[in-house]
């Protein structure tokens, strides 16, 4: 098939595929532990991605959590869940008929929204603070919705416009949820939500303040600036509302206040005070609802300010959605950022709580409870709810011990429904506009938390008020949209201008106090002129890489070169994939060519044959010189920050092999991979003919020339070691055992007389090295593949390797001739 197709199955063979047969692969070939590193297979790839019976029954368990805790629940956590239920109800009734009223709804959409919200989530929660229902922000979305559709289509409520929005959004949400895709929310950063909640919270609170003051006669809806110019044209014709928006605003931040104060004053009545501080909302609609009943009782058809009026008692707008084209077209363009916002504002809560107090969520499984709560609260008649700041640190503050407080807030806010409507009649508007200012208020990014983001990342501070500019100057829409975008625009480019670094060695020195650490310490104090005693073993000396640049911060005074002439390491910064590929090879490219010479400097005999790229010098000038620097001998990729590399990657990678093979001509450039971690990279990096010796050039046609393999190995935790094992057996030494082997394998006269030299210096180096002592009893094995011997487990030990390998081709080179000594 694959002649027929023309597929070359083995375009680039590994030469270390056939026989051993001159000594290159000398642990390999004896190593009772010989490990050889499967390619991971296109079947694995498949099975990895097909579910398993256990994990489809994992996932169906996964969908309703509060199965795993349900079973334990105790008198204890009741307890708990009951008072933070109701210390959440006295807040959600009195926000959830503000918002309505912000979302251009009658105040009971905003109960039924509430109800159907803490109802449903405690099924499938995986936070225990999360409070869902109507806020702000989401409100003041769909009142803009509300009111465009009305212009378009006036023969649809604006109940049925919001309750069909929720059912779509909810369906999304559920969607994304159902097929574990929560983790898309982690593309939106802490930037654009904070740009985006502060600019709503300023645009949601100015559109307020003309209720607040009694001030009619222009939209509450434009832009921010638009509301603002407006409310200082008319803030002649205030009327009687704003006595009672003032003062319930100052009332809300005085209690908040003198209870803050009062718990830091009396540590140990900080609960009670919390308390106080929680139910201030309640009391002071209370307070007014008792003031306007005064006032307005015997005359209620002429209020003196402006009330709430009649609320209709129990579920009267319970029905199926009503769902059509004319609906959703009205409100088509605004169904991503409404998604955006039920998204965000959830999970960036839920995090945030799950963080403080001790416990992960699962941000899918929390799209999954978002989504059935908008699809099942419109037949109740609720419109879109999500998670709410307030609501959910009020409930963490309260001791909430399981969701299913969710449960008690819901039977609250039911008897609220069906209890309370003759109270609801006399709320003033003013007060519930009152309610949104404060409670927005805490939704604006603090100045101390800007100046910190300036700290981590003064670009992002950029984005943060472009967003809230947008926001204020346009609408909520476009201020979302706004900060997203910019943020991915600069994520994009930060990832297409990534560039590595070039690394070199230093060797460094652990310091405890002014003392370096090692058994002969005592000898180095630091600043000292005393050294190390003759012999002493500095057991603090280790090698590490650092920038040769030093833009990372180190010390610019320390001294970081090549660790050796020809060889570079090359550490790449964000990845390797098609956006950075073509820009961080360049630099290394233009980096090589201004640091190294060409190895045949006579390439171009001829004017003509230089090519157009290459100019040379100007007529009548020579060649600058470049005899003082080295020749590429190796490359060094540190494969760090690489998770996973593409066919772009990769083609531009052999591209560059290519045209520096081309540099160094008619040698060939070692290339050494370093720590990479993921054994699909290793497959694509292998199946182009890296991670093994390329075969240089040879005039009499050998495949290759004599490398030296360097393997890192590790104790297994065995008692004998390999080595042992075999003279045991066999009643000869380790290195005689080699010589049989290679004998085995046919090697010729004059490689067995190289090959024993080689193992007079392994029979020495075994006398000094713990891997082949006979006193250790322990078994080692290599840590990688032997058959990717130029892939390594860290720079050290392919820098050990590159260094070792030309040294010794240097060494053939100078026994081929005069022609190759000049190249070498």
């Amino acid at each position: 098939m694959a002649k027929v197709l023309g597929i070359k199955l083995s375009e680039r063979r590994n030469p270390l595929d056939g026989p051993v047969t001159r000594g290159e692969s000398l642990y390999s070939v004896t190593a009772a532990e010989r490990y050889v590193e499967e390619e991971p297979t296109a079947t694995e790839w498949v099975q990895s991605i097909i579910p398993t019976r256990r994990r489809i029954g994992q996932y169906f368990y996964g969908l309703f959590p509060f199965i795993h805790w349900i079973g334990r629940y105790n008198v204890q956590w009741l307890v708990g869940d009951l008072v933070a239920g109701i210390t959440v109800a006295a807040v959600v009734v009195p926000q959830s008929m503000a918002y309505a009223k912000l979302a251009e709804l009658p105040v009971q959409f905003g109960l039924y929204s509430s109800f159907m919200g803490v109802l449903i989530y405690w099924f499938f929660a995986t936070s225990k603070d999360i409070t869902i229902g109507p806020v702000a922000v989401m409100s003041a979305l769909v009142g803009d919705i509300v009111l465009q559709a009305r212009e378009s289509y006036p023969q649809y409520a604006g109940h049925e416009v919001a309750s069909a929005l929720a059912v779509i959004a909810g369906a999304i949400i559920l969607f994304i949820g159902l097929i574990r895709c929560g983790w898309i929310v982690d593309f939106i950063p802490l930037t654009s939500i904070s740009a985006f909640m502060t600019g709503s919270a300023i645009n949601i609170a100015v559109g307020q303040v003309p209720t607040l003051m009694g001030i009619t006669g222009f939209s509450t809806r434009a832009p921010t600036y638009e509301v603002v110019i407006n409310i200082l044209k008319h803030l002649g014709r205030t009327t009687l509302d704003a006595a009672i928006g003032l003062t319930a605003l100052t009332m809300l931040y005085l209690i908040r206040f003198a209870c803050s104060y009062s718990a830091r004053r009396f540590p140990s009545k900080s609960r009670l005070f919390f308390f106080l501080a929680t139910l201030r909302t309640a009391f002071v609609i209370l307070l007014y609802v008792m003031i306007s009943w005064l006032v307005n009782r015997h005359n209620r058809q002429h209020p003196k300010f402006a009330i709430l009026g009649p609320v209709p008692r129990g579920f009267k707008n319970a029905k199926v959605p009503t769902i059509n084209t004319e609906i959703i077209s009205s409100f088509a363009s605004e169904i991503p950022v409404a998604v955006i916002v039920l998204l965000i504002e959830h999970i960036a809560i839920a995090k945030s709580f799950g963080r403080v107090n001790n416990y992960t969520i699962d941000p899918s499984q929390e799209l999954v409870a978002i989504g059935v709560t908008n699809l099942l609260g419109p037949f109740l008649g609720a419109y879109p709810a999500t998670g709410s700041f307030s609501r959910t640190a009020i409930k963490s503050k309260a001791g909430v011990r399981t969701p299913l407080a969710g449960v008690i807030t819901a039977i609250v806010v039911l008897l609220a429904i069906y209890a309370l409507p003759a109270v609801f009649f006399y709320i003033p508007n003013a007060a519930l506009a009152g309610v949104i200012i404060h409670a927005v208020g805490d939704l604006i990014t603090p100045p101390n938390t800007v100046y910190h983001f300036w700290r981590v990342s003064p670009i992002e501070v950029i984005i943060f008020f472009s967003g809230v500019f947008v926001t204020i100057f346009s609408s909520i829409e476009n201020g979302v949209y706004t900060t997203i975008c910019i943020s991915a625009a600069v994520l994009l480019f930060r990832l297409v201008k990534a560039r590595g670094r070039f690394l070199g060695n230093v060797r460094v020195h652990s310091v405890i106090g002014d003392h370096v650490v090692g058994e002969d310490s005592k000898h180095c104090a630091l600043g000292s002129s005393e050294q190390l005693p003759q012999g002493g073993a500095d057991t603090s000396l280790r090698s590490i890489f650092l920038p040769i640049e030093h833009d990372d911060g180190s010390n610019p005074e320390i001294d970081v070169d090549h660790p050796y002439p020809g060889i570079f390491i090359y550490r790449f910064s964000e990845g390797f994939n098609y956006p950075n590929a073509n820009h961080s090879l360049d630099y290394l490219v233009s980096t090589i060519f201004k640091e190294t010479r060409r190895t045949d400097s006579g390439s171009y005999p001829r004017l003509g044959d230089r090519p157009w790229n290459d100019p040379g010098p100007r007529r009548g000038q020579s060649e600058p010189d470049r005899s003082h620097l080295p020749t590429l001998k190796a490359v060094i990729l540190d494969f760090s920050s690489v998770n996973n590399v593409d066919i772009t990657s990769v083609q531009n990678l052999i591209d560059v092999r290519n045209q520096l093979d081309r540099w160094v001509a008619p040698d060939i450039v070692q290339w050494h991979l370093a720590c990479i971690h993921n054994r699909w990279t290793k497959r694509a990096l292998i199946s182009v003919g890296f991670g093994y010796p390329t075969p240089p050039f040879r005039p009499d046609n050998s495949s290759i020339s004599r490398w030296k393999p360097i393997f890192s190995v590790a104790d297994i935790g065995v008692s004998e070691s390999a080595a042992i094992v075999d003279e045991e057996h066999n009643g000869q030494s380790y290195c005689d055992s080699i010589a049989n082997n290679e004998t085995e394998l046919g090697m010729s006269h004059a490689a067995q007389t190289e090959s024993n030299s080689t193992h007079s210096e392994m029979n020495k180096v075994s006398q000094d090295y713990e891997a082949y002592r006979t006193s250790g009893r322990r078994k080692i094995a290599v840590v990688q593949g032997l058959n990717v011997p130029f892939f390594h487990v860290d720079l050290t030990s392919a820098l050990q390797t590159a260094i070792a390998n030309v040294e010794d081709q240097r060494g053939s080179k100078s026994n081929l001739g005069p022609e190759f000594s000049a190249s070498a």
